[in-house]
């Protein structure tokens, strides 16, 4: 049996597999019962639901980006600063992020973003 990997690793990990927009495998590094966390507080579980959502997102918002500049981590949540962004209907966009995720047996159990969002709501809201 392999060596677990620290929780920073599987971090480390599934933030480059957004950055790479690899659906699958960010899915391979979820828990079965996966919860994400928006910075509204919605949440979704489920990792086949969470493919859809970022193959979603990732449609919407092609060149989707996180930069990681701090990172803490205590037994398994790790907690990081820097920034989001990317482009939306030909604007592009970035603010600062926050990222907490909480992992288990190599996996992660919750990803949860804290991040203003108000410049993806107003290149949106040029939708309408």
């Amino acid at each position: 049996m392999a060596a677990m990997q620290p929780a920073e690793k599987i971090f480390e990990q599934f933030v480059a597999a957004i950055n790479r927009h690899d659906v699958d495998a960010l899915a391979a590094l979820m828990s079965p019962t996966h919860r994400f966390v928006d910075s509204l507080g919605n949440q979704v579980q489920g990792v086949a639901t969470m493919q859809a959502g970022w193959r979603g997102y990732f449609m919407m918002c092609p060149d989707y980006w996180v930069r990681v500049d701090d990172v803490a981590v205590t037994d398994a949540t790790v907690l990081a600063a820097g920034q989001a962004g990317g482009t939306i209907d030909g604007v592009a966009w970035h603010t600062p992020l926050a990222l907490k995720a909480v992992i288990g047996n190599g996996l992660v159990l919750e990803w949860q973003v804290f991040a203003d969002n108000k410049p993806v709501y107003e290149i949106l809201a040029r939708r309408k």
